[in-house]
């Protein structure tokens, strides 16, 4: 049975240190699962997994300011806080650090990381400085908590990406874990930014998974073409009324760059504003 007992709530980085290091010295495994809360089920799969893995489970919940640009969803970003402790008490993680903007980024504050590559196309071209705020936030978790192991989902696939990369040019001594997408029944990718839509907009948003599913029936039947698929991804999406496409891509899945032709894993990548909320989800393609 997991204990629904409340996670400890740290918010100081000094006293997150001290209770790891007790921990530490227990001989336990430590594995991190990074989040800006408003929880869901995809959350909570990597808190299972890092449970399953792990002796000691510690969830972040901090809304990263650095990764939003300008335009974008900062204020009204969904936050949930009595929720996010309720649902980690129901799959036993054991500490929350939930850190202030001035314990992250005090006034004086002048270091940023800037990773390149991986971090470039899709996301990189649509949101500049997006995963220089991802980048940063995560490595300073990854050097707070200084975990074993640490737990991202695929649905953010590029960012899972950018941090393995990170990771490795830095020389952080991490394991990775990637976690699949957690779909609701209907294929929706589950996402916080779901909250904002409309009902309406919900079923609206069921265009991302139809292209995807799409991609994947053209696949099975023996479609080589990159722009033959893409071009019926598109028509799915824009038989929509109000989607706004940012990209559909189909893409080397180790180094996102476009592919011509469908010789090996490939991974169909998408971006779509439905009712002005941008939603992106992915599926990595078998031929």
């Amino acid at each position: 049975m997991m204990s629904a007992e409340s996670p400890q709530v740290v918010s100081d980085p000094a006293v997150l240190r001290a209770a790891l290091t007790v921990i530490r010295r227990q001989g336990k495994r430590i594995g991190l699962a990074p989040t800006m809360g408003a929880l869901h089920e995809g959350h909570l799969s990597l808190v299972r997994a890092c449970k399953a893995e792990c002796g000691y489970t510690v969830v972040s919940l901090y809304v990263n300011p650095s990764q939003f640009g300008p335009s974008e969803d900062l204020a009204k970003y969904p936050r949930t806080w009595e929720a996010d402790l309720a649902a980690l008490a129901g799959v036993g993680a054991d500490l929350v650090f939930a850190p202030r903007d001035a314990e992250i980024y005090p006034s004086d504050y002048a270091t940023w990381i800037e990773v390149g590559g991986v971090a470039e196309p899709l996301e990189g071209q649509h949101r500049p400085g997006h995963f220089r705020g991802v980048a940063t936030v995560v490595l300073k978790l990854l050097n707070l908590v200084q975990p074993d192991v640490a737990y991202f989902g695929q649905k953010d696939f590029q960012q899972a990406l950018v941090i393995q990369r990170l990771v490795a040019d830095l020389n952080v001594p991490v394991e990775i874990r990637v976690c699949p997408i957690i779909r609701e029944p209907d294929g929706l990718a589950m996402s916080s930014r779901n909250r904002y839509l409309s009902p309406a907009a919900r079923q609206r948003a069921l265009v991302l998974w139809r292209s995807l599913e799409r991609a994947r029936e053209l696949t099975a039947r023996g479609e080589r073409s990159a722009a033959a698929i893409l071009a019926q991804m598109r028509a799915v999406i824009l038989q929509t009324e109000d989607a706004q496409i940012d990209y559909v891509a189909l893409v080397d899945p180790q180094t996102l760059l476009p592919v011509e032709a469908l010789t090996g894993p490939t991974l169909a990548a998408l971006a779509v504003k439905i009712e002005n909320t941008r939603l992106i989800d992915n599926y990595l393609l078998e031929p």
